[in-house]
């Protein structure tokens, strides 16, 4: 099901940085949403892998602007903003996981967190947006409601979530367990 993640991981920098990747060019008018999945037990080695990405990019292609969204640290910042923090890890403690979740549902609804995140990370105003931490903050967050809910936010600004798991194209499923029951359209950007 996964190739050589090595092999996978040197083929990204060829593939975002073609003209094809960075104009959005040969999707047929779709967005250039693309997903890189991988098994979750190299989650270490991707998250160095984008470090080491990142790097590359602002020594060897200081042209472009691109910015990295850990999703964990995003929501983090999120709650920390609203004051939600300290009531939330008091609510863990007293009422559960369950009642945490059901009180963070509206507040971390896309309809209001989507929009934070690309104004916090300035995300319309750049080259490249990347995006990691889905299984950090999962079930707080799904990523085929983030993707959906960015699409009109980002317009045309290719996005690559790193994504621990498999993507077959239509479908996510989380660690490779957790199926998504919901179609999502995005393209892989290393087979």
């Amino acid at each position: 099901m996964y190739p050589q993640l090595s092999e996978r991981l040197n083929q990204i920098p060829e593939k975002i940085l073609s003209a094809g990747f960075l104009d959005s060019q040969r999707l047929g008018g779709e967005i250039g949403f693309w997903i890189f999945d991988y098994q979750p037990a190299a989650e270490l080695e991707v998250r160095n892998y984008i470090h080491f990405l990142e790097g590359l990019l602002k020594t060897k292609h200081s042209q472009l602007k691109v910015v990295h969204i850990n999703l964990l640290q995003a929501v983090v910042n999120y709650l920390n903003d609203r004051g939600f923090v300290d009531k939330a890890i008091a609510l863990q403690q007293q009422k559960g996981d369950d009642a945490l979740l059901k009180a963070l549902a509206g507040p971390l609804h896309m309809d209001k967190f989507a929009p934070y995140l690309m104004e916090s990370t300035q995300a319309a105003s750049k080259d490249i947006v990347f995006i990691s931490g889905v299984g950090s903050v999962w079930p707080l967050l799904r990523a085929h409601n983030l993707l959906n809910s960015l699409h009109a936010l980002l317009g045309q600004i290719p996005m690559v979530l790193f994504y621990p798991g498999h993507y077959d194209g239509q479908m996510m499923s989380l660690f490779g367990k957790i199926p998504s029951d919901n179609y999502y359209r995005a393209f892989k950007l290393v087979p």
